[in-house]
């Protein structure tokens, strides 16, 4: 669907929720317990117009920015985090192709986005390079006979891997894999039969991402994919990977523990002793304890907000803020969900009961690169005002 009377950024969001509601959640639980990849969920969002929420405006896109991005994907997350970890990734994906866009780029990939056919998604990491994503050893060279780039590489973990139309790669030129900010990014056919797919993922949470390994063996692109000036990874790393990436997933996981938080409120409120006929959530730790899991949850979630305004706005704290903010829903996300499987007790270690569904998903937070531990370490140097690699 292309889009040429633009909703306001309210009308966004509650699409967002309709679609959440009434297509996500009912398959929720089946697209964990199968690891299914949601189709479902990119039909829905694609009728909607929602797939080219980063894709600007003159290319009939919404011209999202960092807040538009959190408060969608924050939404999607409550329903199905699976469905807003792919959705995140396609929407990083497209802002990365969008940013430095020839007009090629904006044919062959943006247009397609904005009506509703293509989905791309992020190809960063690497097994050998693990959490230092921005150290690809994949690389790419020229090809004797056409002009074209030869990519030869395995890249890891990529999520909606053998769905997306389209990749966006990193690779650096041969001979020079160990030289950081020499690394360019490239979009490239994701169904081509030159890339090599690993078997499907089976994970323990984010089951229906379909985060899979590709392998690239002198996989043959045209010029026409690299995306802005070879070597170009500086800027595209701190200036759009980065910050978009970051914003998704501290949204993504803030709506995994809003969701966990309403989990507990739903048992406890609903849940009386035999005994007695009192509710459960009547107890005094029981209710002291539910207190300070929303307190967790809601103050993580507004800075999530707070950090994709002062993002758009160009606030010169934005860089902290987002490291922060990723680094803290991922902190608060683990606690609140294993502290929601107490409160529930017995009931939540069912077979695939929601609460550890959540559980499991928000685990995923703190291993993601980049992860918890290295976002602080990058947040120190940031307050320092050293280079953050």
């Amino acid at each position: 669907m292309v889009i040429k009377n633009f909703p306001s950024n309210e009308r966004i969001v509650e699409r967002a929720a309709e679609i959440a509601a009434s297509v996500l959640a009912p398959q929720a639980e089946e697209t964990d317990r199968e690891a299914r990849w949601p189709a479902h969920s990119f039909a829905a969002l694609a009728d909607a117009g929602l797939m080219g929420l980063m894709v600007p405006r003159d290319c009939g896109g919404l011209g999202g920015g960092f807040e538009q991005l959190a408060r969608v994907t924050e939404t999607l997350a409550y329903a199905c985090s699976s469905s807003a970890i792919c959705y995140a990734m396609h929407c990083v994906g497209s802002k990365v192709i969008a940013s430095k866009a020839t007009d090629y780029q904006r044919d062959a990939f943006l247009v397609p986005i904005v009506e509703g056919r293509h989905i791309t998604t992020l190809a960063l990491s690497e097994p050998g390079t693990g959490v230092h994503f921005y150290l690809p050893q994949a690389t790419f060279r020229p090809s004797a006979d056409n002009g074209s780039f030869l990519i030869a590489g395995t890249k890891s973990f990529v999520t909606n891997g053998g769905y997306a139309d389209s990749l966006v790669i990193s690779a650096v030129a041969e001979g020079r894999e160990f030289d950081p900010g020499t690394f360019s990014c490239l979009a490239v056919d994701g169904k081509s039969e030159a890339l090599q797919w690993a078997p499907p993922w089976d994970g323990f949470g984010m089951r229906g991402n379909s985060s899979r390994t590709v392998e690239m063996r002198d996989y043959e692109v045209p010029a026409s994919a690299l995306l802005g000036a070879e070597g170009d990874e500086t800027w595209y790393l701190f200036e759009i990977v980065a910050p978009y990436f970051l914003v998704a997933m501290a949204a993504t996981y803030s709506g995994v523990m809003r969701a966990a938080v309403d989990v507990a409120v739903e048992h406890l409120g609903g849940r009386r002793y035999a005994h007695t006929r009192k509710s459960v959530g009547a107890e005094p730790v029981i209710t002291h304890r539910l207190g300070d899991i929303h307190i967790k949850s809601e103050s993580a979630r507004q800075f999530v907000f707070h950090a994709a305004r002062a993002a758009d706005a160009g606030d010169p704290g934005a860089r902290a803020a987002i490291l922060s903010s990723k680094a803290l829903v991922a902190d608060q996300a683990v606690a609140v969900t294993n502290e929601v499987m107490t409160l529930i007790g017995g009931k939540g270690y069912g077979a695939n009961h929601r609460a550890s569904r959540l559980l499991r998903d928000a685990r995923a937070s703190h291993v993601m690169a980049p992860t918890t531990d290295l976002l602080k370490t990058w947040l120190g140097r940031t307050l320092l005002d050293m280079p953050m690699l």
